[in-house]
């Protein structure tokens, strides 16, 4: 596909979808999407510097905008019924997903050789990942008292919102990853679904807006930071990711099947999540991702 092609409207849109669908999707990563579609270096640019030919980046931005938009009315409802009804199975085939995308990322960091130095570094990522991930489970939201029935703050929502925007753009990390870290996916996931119903309308814009506008600025707030990071400590940054990326699979790992249905639904969830990661790979060393 040449350069003009990449940069027509219908591809942005399409890239766009792929995006939405990243951020619904656990263990799906945005930034490793968008260096497959050869768009990453210009979102980068984009977030680190939006108001720079403002003009410009949102005529770039507007087809994605709608890309995005539709794939996450279009799954979104799938992902609810997939959790609500089959929880485990859900989670073990994101949990695959992820798992099967780390010896991408482990590759990236030993590309210019392995230090000792950089275990530590994935060392602190893990406890991090780990720590979040048990702050979610429990009923902790800040000391604030809870504002809907799935008893978790606003500010926690914020708070994890941020955070997530803040990783979106380091490659191999996934925003439901994060999301699911901190606990607070299935609620959102339920929050947004109900939106597109057009059900509970206050309730659940309380817990979305807050996320999402969080999400943004923490986006916008480390991408340059990012860039630096990757640039000039390239394979400790990944080292860490990895780190991430581990600690997140021990602390959003769901509780074994109990009977035989959900067995063979589990089975075949992590080999369709195992199937579905080689296939990035191989698109990915296509296209000269990793």
């Amino acid at each position: 596909m040449n350069d003009n092609s990449k940069k027509g409207f219908f591809y942005r849109m399409l890239c766009g979808a792929f995006l939405g669908i990243s951020i619904i999707a656990p263990g799906v990563s945005g930034s490793i999407m968008a260096v497959m579609m050869g768009i990453y270096d210009e979102l980068i640019n984009i977030i680190s510097n939006p108001f720079k030919n403002l003009k410009k980046n949102i005529i770039y931005g507007f087809p994605m905008g709608i890309g995005a938009g539709l794939s996450v009315l279009i799954f979104i409802n799938i992902l609810e019924f997939m959790f609500s009804n089959y929880p485990t199975p859900s989670y073990l085939l994101f949990i695959s997903l992820i798992a099967g995308s780390m010896p991408t990322v482990l590759k990236e960091g030993t590309e210019n050789g392995f230090k000792k130095r950089y275990l530590i570094g994935t060392f602190f990522a893990l406890s991090f990942a780990f720590s979040i991930g048990l702050l979610g489970k429990s009923d902790f939201s800040f000391g604030l008292s809870s504002l809907s029935s799935i008893n978790k703050g606003t500010a926690y929502f914020a708070l994890s919102g941020g955070i997530s925007g803040m990783t979106s753009m380091i490659p191999g990390m996934s925003v439901s990853m994060m999301l699911m870290m901190f606990g607070v996916y299935e609620p959102l996931l339920s929050a947004v679904s109900e939106l597109t119903k057009l059900t509970n309308i206050p309730q659940n814009l309380f817990i979305v807006l807050p996320t999402g506008i969080c999400f943004v600025l923490g986006m916008v707030v480390l991408s340059n930071v990012t860039k630096i990071v990757f640039r000039k400590f390239r394979s400790l940054a990944y080292f860490m990711v990895l780190g991430f990326m581990t600690g997140s699979l021990i602390s959003v790992f769901p509780r074994l099947p109990v009977d035989t249905a959900e067995w063979i639904l589990s089975i075949a969830a992590v080999l369709l999540g195992t199937m579905v990661s080689v296939i990035f790979k191989k698109l990915g060393q296509k296209f000269n991702v990793s």
